[in-house]
């Protein structure tokens, strides 16, 4: 049974890594030439370590095994850049990071938004609440401060940080976004971050806020524009 799964597992883990090397190639042309000279190199400077010490057969094949991993891990990481390159300045880039943020924190996306389609996001962990937003910094500021000031009743002595994505000064690239909320330190337990998210789940998400009815919109009916924040 084991055997089946992984005969018909393979198949499509092959194409996923030849889609992903598609995609990497379309913004880094350079990819294939410098995984292929890592593999290269790694495996030539063991094979000649073991020429030199008599062992050739031996370090070839650890040098086989050593390429391969390097080549593996460099490929990786020049996909990961590219896709954050496709991603920067996309709407909803950063949620789309949060949410693989890993375990320990609860992401809401869309907290807040306004008629300019600047965007809050909310991420909650031991490191308290972290504000990220979308688009022009200045009016993100005042919309920040509006979320806070409407936090500020109800999650009581929680840290709140505010972190705004973009390439400008005091701003956090999006490749740098999940790095920057795993490195703030933690200073709540367990208990009290689910406190927070109960609290904040109760004053509830922009989303169930909005007017928005159920079913099939009649024809002609406009979007009711409602609260630019909640």
């Amino acid at each position: 049974m084991a055997r089946k799964e992984t005969t018909e597992n393979s198949p499509g883990r092959l194409k996923q890594i030849a889609l992903t090397y598609k995609m990497t190639r379309r913004v880094d042309k350079k990819v294939g030439f410098v995984i292929a000279g890592v593999g290269i190199v790694t495996f030539g400077v063991l094979l000649a370590i073991g020429f030199w010490i008599g062992h050739p057969i031996y370090l070839g094949i650890l040098g086989f095994l050593l390429a391969f991993l390097a080549m593996a891990i460099i490929f990786g990481r020049r996909a990961e850049r590219a896709a954050f390159s496709q991603m920067e300045g996309q709407p909803g880039a950063a949620a789309a990071v949060l949410e693989n943020i890993g375990r320990g924190w609860t992401v809401t996306p869309a907290v807040a938004v306004n008629r300019q389609q600047d965007v809050i996001h909310r991420a909650v962990g031991k490191a308290g609440i972290v504000l990220v937003g979308e688009g022009n910094s200045n009016r993100l500021r005042g919309l920040m401060a509006s979320e806070k000031k409407r936090m500020a009743r109800i999650v009581g002595s929680a840290p709140v940080h505010e972190v705004i994505v973009g390439t400008g000064e005091g701003q956090t690239e999006l490749k740098k976004l999940r790095t920057k909320l795993l490195k703030l330190p933690r200073v709540l337990q367990g208990h009290e971050v689910t406190e927070v998210n109960d609290r904040l789940r109760a004053l509830g998400d922009l989303m169930n806020n909005l007017p928005i009815p159920k079913g099939p919109m009649p024809k002609g009916m406009r979007m009711p524009k409602g609260p630019t924040r909640r």
